[in-house]
């Protein structure tokens, strides 16, 4: 028998940010993220670095915690009035009549990700396919509401990433080899398919809705089967050419169905079940114990093979247009191309956020750097009005605008990973990265061009170190030169977003006043 133990009171910990080991493990937690932060693009981690350097801003202002969170709620309301803004200047307009932006716009997510280890070539390659697979799922002549078609991704392992590729329609895997030369046979106009969400394993607690009758004598597997062959008599009738089941289809069936000429797929799976549906326009259908509906049946164009590796896939085309398309994704190792998959479908979400908004934010902390002098030089010129709206001293706004500038500045220097420093400009104030081997006074000479990529360096221009003392200064609007083009951008909803979880999330931490932990 177990021994009782008096049960031991709760700890408290009263404000627990002035707490030197909570604050050591949240300085720990943000270098951790900081490590982790690559060519932007991350809003996860963006929001992360954020909210803990606003916490970290506070604490060192020697800030009272409701005025920091009132000074954050403000700064955070004049952030999103800009970036929203027609005139703001670090935001750029999406051209859907080029495909040039939106591939810069995946590039900057799946560059993002350095465990996929990619090469630029592949990066990029990858980039112009992910851009091709979300243009084929946007419907081109759908009247009213536009549904968004689907990407199915095949992975291959073993193979390089140049070989990836995509195709409209939807790759099916074809086990049976010994149907390779009746595909080609098949004529190329619309065939007649149907489509099975019912196991025809021939199990009888797989068999679906209905009844069956058990007669005295008889034996029910055979009773079954009969069943299984009545069907296959059916789609034989109804010149049905292919024959898919999201389960098991029994092995006599299955050799029926093949003497007869018609191409049989089973283990479909529930995950090619919706994207198969909208291609062929075929109807599931989930019994065997009644006759199929002429409405069941759908259509594909054209069946065609494809190898890729050890795979043997057979190609559907659609009958008419379609926004459903296959992604062939290959990789050296099963992990990398984990990896791939995973942020091919971060990328895919990312570009679909474009058609709410059709904008991007430019990356490199070229954002971070241009808002935070955006804020100072906003909140120099209304000081006034800002303190008595606030509730606060002037010497308490100025530091806390002072400290949210400086976290803003602190996400972009996170991007610096090799010990180079990391500048802004005075004229449009955009991050830049300054080798530690080159002296100051040659800067304009070694800079090339800007995080984003819009912006070169020249011998005239004038930086600041970031988290340093400069002028506060208006940033001055980009000429309008069509020519010269981002070479990263950020989702313009997900950093906006991530931008208001930060300062929410910093908000709602300066703002606890007692930590209780039960030690039982």
């Amino acid at each position: 028998m177990s021994r009782l133990s008096t049960k031991s009171p709760s700890r408290c910990t009263d404000l627990p940010l002035d707490n030197a080991d909570i604050c050591k493990k949240l300085d720990l937690l943000r270098q951790l993220l900081r490590s982790c932060f690559g060519s932007d693009s991350d809003c996860g981690l963006f929001a992360a670095i954020l909210c803990l350097s606003l916490i970290e801003q506070a604490k060192q202002s020697g800030l009272r915690g409701n005025v920091a969170i009132r000074v954050n709620k403000h700064l955070l309301g004049l952030c999103t009035s800009y970036l929203q803004g027609e005139d703001c200047g670090c935001k750029v307009k999406l051209d859907f009549c080029s495909s040039q932006s939106l591939i810069t716009l995946a590039r900057s997510v799946i560059s993002s990700k350095p465990t996929c280890v990619l090469t630029e070539p592949e990066t990029l390659h990858i980039s112009r396919l992910a851009v091709q697979a979300f243009l084929l799922t946007v419907p081109c002549s759908s009247p009213g509401i536009v549904s968004l078609g689907k990407i199915v991704t095949v992975s291959v392992e073993g193979h390089g990433v140049l070989n990836s590729t995509v195709f409209p329609g939807v790759l099916l895997d074809m086990p049976d080899v010994f149907t390779i030369d009746k595909v080609e046979t098949l004529p190329s106009d619309a065939l007649r398919m149907v489509l099975f969400s019912a196991s025809l394993a021939g199990d009888l607690s797989e068999l679906g809705d209905g009844i069956i009758e058990l007669h005295p004598g008889v034996d029910t597997d055979s009773q079954i089967l009969d069943q299984l062959l009545e069907l296959g008599k059916q789609v034989v009738k109804d010149e049905v050419k292919l024959f898919v089941c999201q389960k098991v289809i029994h092995p006599v069936l299955q050799q029926y169905l093949r003497g007869h000429g018609i191409i049989v797929i089973e283990r479909l799976g529930i995950t090619l079940m919706e994207p198969l549906t909208q291609l062929t326009g075929a109807q599931p259908v989930a019994t065997l114990h009644t006759t199929i509906p002429a409405k069941a049946y759908g259509r594909v164009r054209d069946l065609r093979i494809r190898t890729f590796g050890s795979k043997t896939m057979l190609h559907l085309h659609p009958p008419g247009e379609c926004a459903i398309c296959t992604m062939i994704l290959c990789h050296r190792n099963e992990t990398m191309l984990s990896e791939l998959k995973v942020v091919c479908q971060k990328t895919e979400h990312v570009l679909r956020l474009t058609l709410r908004e059709p904008s991007a934010l430019l990356g490199g902390g070229c954002t971070e750097t241009h808002l935070a002098a955006y804020i100072r030089h906003k909140s120099m010129n209304e000081i006034p009005e800002t303190v008595s709206a606030l509730g606060c001293s002037q010497t308490e706004c100025l530091l806390g605008v002072e400290g949210f500038c400086r976290s803003l500045e602190a996400v972009a220097a996170a991007l610096e990973h090799d010990g180079r420093s990391s500048l802004m400009d005075l004229t449009h104030a955009h991050h830049w990265s300054h080798p530690t081997d080159v002296l100051t006074e040659h800067m304009g000479d070694s800079l090339g061009s800007c995080g984003c990529g819009l912006v070169e360096s020249s011998p005239i221009q004038k930086w600041t170190y970031l988290n340093s003392k400069y002028p506060q200064f208006s940033p001055a609007p980009l000429s309008e030169d069509a020519s010269v083009q981002p070479h990263v951008l950020d989702s313009f909803t997900a950093k906006l977003n991530a931008l208001q979880v930060a300062v929410e999330t910093a908000n709602l931490a300066l703002d606890v006043r007692y930590l209780i932990q039960d030690v039982n």
